[in-house]
């Protein structure tokens, strides 16, 4: 089946933070038979930050950021089986959405697939005119990659068909363990763009107890921090090529995970770092979040921290033994469950049982 996939980036990471979970998931329904082409469209500078090649996996398709580019690309649509829609396309998404499933052909399936299911339910919320609200009826499917039983609940309500999570995994090509690198040395490592929801919690969590760990070496990546106020303690290392994340991510004694305010407090939410960590075999340390077990198991396979005073608890009684325990135990549940082979295994089955319903409807 041909799957026309409209996202934001598929070749740079640059301020794309669905790239890791687009590549993961698309390579992997490609090795499944799906002929996939990915519209992203020429903005915020990513085109110029690439950090891949276009694949072979995929037909990548690159839109100059006008109206009458994107108009062009969503008559696309029509050659397609599966019709995709992402959310947080950077580029008129609203308009994006309309002209793409006014030009889906009637037998393709209408799918909007939503990498930031927080933020898209509260802008719906807040606009019942909204055009992806008022679609949402005419879709035959909503895609998550998390939020649980809360977000399946909320788009149904708000008039959605179905939605299923389907949540980010690890895509051991590309994460998986290295030599440790010197340039990442430290005992507790971050990495992270500053953003407005997230700030607070990158204070609370990493932040503040670098103070408390004087004697510790806390290690910051990301863009944005430069006129961040920092303890001694902490190196700020700028934006991290995601060739380097996995010496990034084994190097440290422990890495942190600190989710988005937001994707805190809806849950089941595991973010692609946490599965990129433990692809690494890395020990990992999360802020808490509901459905944590649902993925690893605390004390065992994560370190699960409920505010900064827990990350320096933890850090004072972790041993480099136990952290490569941990590590080592994360790996292998990630690579037994949690793979984009897993997850392309129940999209596949998910897409099929919508197209069974979309046939049985038409009879």
């Amino acid at each position: 089946m041909k799957i026309a996939f409209y996202g934001s980036s598929l070749l740079s990471a640059y301020w794309n933070g669905a790239a890791t979970y687009y590549r993961g998931m698309l390579r992997a329904l490609s090795a499944r038979g799906y002929d996939i082409t990915f519209y992203e469209p020429d903005v915020y500078d990513r085109q110029k930050n690439r950090d891949i090649d276009p694949p072979d996996w995929c037909r990548v398709v690159v839109y100059e950021g006008t109206i009458e580019a994107l108009k062009a690309v969503a008559e696309e649509a029509r050659h397609a089986d599966i019709v995709i829609k992402a959310s947080g396309v950077g580029f008129e998404d609203n308009l994006l959405l309309t002209e793409v499933l006014r030009h889906a052909p009637e037998h393709a399936l209408r799918i909007f697939w939503d990498v930031d299911a927080p933020a898209t339910l509260a802008e719906l919320r807040a606009d019942p005119g909204h055009p992806l609200r008022q679609a949402l009826d005419t879709l035959d499917l909503v895609l998550t990659y998390g939020g649980g039983d809360p977000v399946i609940r909320a788009y149904r309500e708000l008039g959605a068909v179905d939605c299923v999570p389907i949540y980010n995994a690890l895509d051991p090509q590309t994460h998986h363990p290295v030599a440790p690198d010197q340039r990442f040395a430290g005992d507790l490592g971050f990495l992270g763009n500053r953003l407005p929801d997230r700030e607070a919690r990158v204070d609370e969590f990493f932040l503040i107890p670098a103070i408390r760990n004087p004697y510790q070496k806390f290690l910051l990546g990301g863009s944005g921090w430069g006129d961040k106020v920092m303890a001694t303690n902490v190196n700020y290392i700028g934006h991290v090529g995601t060739a380097d994340h996995n010496a990034f991510n084994v190097t440290p004694k422990a890495v942190l995970n600190i989710s988005r305010s937001n994707m805190a407090e809806t849950g089941f939410s595991p973010a692609t770092r946490v599965f990129e960590a433990a692809g690494a075999g890395a020990c990992l340390i999360t802020d808490y979040w509901e459905g944590i077990p649902q993925f690893f198991a605390p004390d065992l396979e994560i370190l699960v921290a409920r505010d900064g005073h827990d990350v320096s608890d933890i850090l004072d009684s972790l041993t480099t033994e136990r952290a490569r325990e941990i590590g080592a135990a994360a790996l292998r549940r990630v690579l037994a469950e949690h793979t984009y082979d897993h997850r392309a295994e129940e999209a596949d089955r998910v897409f099929r049982s919508a197209r069974r319903r979309q046939v049985e409807a038409a009879e």
